[in-house]
């Protein structure tokens, strides 16, 4: 057993097991077949109902069956199982395979990636000007977190706030680098600006260490792969009804191809 986990490790690094669309390790992991990538099942699902023919990193081409029936990749599934790694937070040893479980009990790690509760009296840390941006207890955390995004997204780019100083007028990648330069060890609990952009948003959801949730999160804008204007069971739904029309087309073109062979035979 030791020795299988061991040639586990050695094919495959812990990189190797993060699904390069959520960032997280692999749930039901499936590779392409042309360029050999590997997705989450879900997450390439919803990127190629954005994506159409193209795989949601590299933009190669992806065959029609994929679309809707991507291969599992099997080989990963089972290194996942033997090949342990560390947790991002506790530094704990973890089964890949179980590292998505560990994540959700993990006190140090939703500390720093976020958890869903309001804080009583959330102080947050003064601005250049030497003013208390806000010192009171948040009564309205919703409130609070749409102020954060700004009026830019009524054109389709929408534009953020920093919630640590207030700059405004922040693109997504704009927002990413003004907070590794200015704010890289300010460890403050905030609400994510671009997390309650989302149509899926908890405007509850506060984050302990806003610059490791935006390097974690926000590397990539989630429009290029999903349709931000319908919530998740509204494009799973899409989904379904995709897969169900290409299955009957491509039932109907092998019948139309049976008949036209079965008089091909008759003449």
């Amino acid at each position: 057993m030791a020795e299988e986990a061991a040639a586990a490790a050695a094919c495959f690094s812990e990189d190797d097991f993060y699904c390069p669309v959520c960032q997280e390790v692999f749930k039901t992991p499936v590779r392409t077949a042309n360029c050999q990538h590997v997705f989450c099942r879900k997450c390439f699902l919803t990127a190629i109902r954005e994506s159409g023919t193209h795989c949601p990193l590299c933009r190669g081409s992806v065959t029609k069956k994929e679309r809707t029936y991507p291969k599992r990749a099997l080989d990963v599934e089972n290194s996942m199982k033997k090949a342990s790694g560390g947790c991002r937070c506790c530094e704990k040893q973890v089964r890949f395979s179980w590292m998505r479980q560990h994540y959700k009990t993990c006190k140090k790690y939703q500390d720093e990636y976020g958890v869903s509760s309001i804080i009583p009296n959330l102080q947050i840390s003064q601005d250049s000007t030497g003013n208390s941006s806000r010192s009171d207890a948040i009564s309205d955390n919703g409130e609070m977190a749409n102020n954060q995004i700004l009026q830019g997204e009524t054109s389709g780019h929408p534009t953020f706030k920093c919630p640590l100083c207030q700059e405004a007028n922040f693109t997504r990648q704009r927002l990413l680098d003004h907070c590794n330069n200015r704010h890289l060890y300010q460890i403050v609990p905030v609400i994510c600006p671009i997390c309650v952009s989302l149509p899926w948003a908890d405007t509850n959801q506060v984050t302990r260490n806003l610059v490791s949730h935006l390097n974690l999160r926000h590397r990539f804008d989630y429009g290029e792969f999903v349709n931000l204007q319908l919530d998740e069971e509204a494009q799973y739904q899409n989904a379904v009804q995709e897969s169900c029309h290409i299955s009957n087309a491509e039932q109907g073109f092998f019948h139309l191809s049976l008949r036209k062979n079965e008089a091909i035979a008759k003449e």
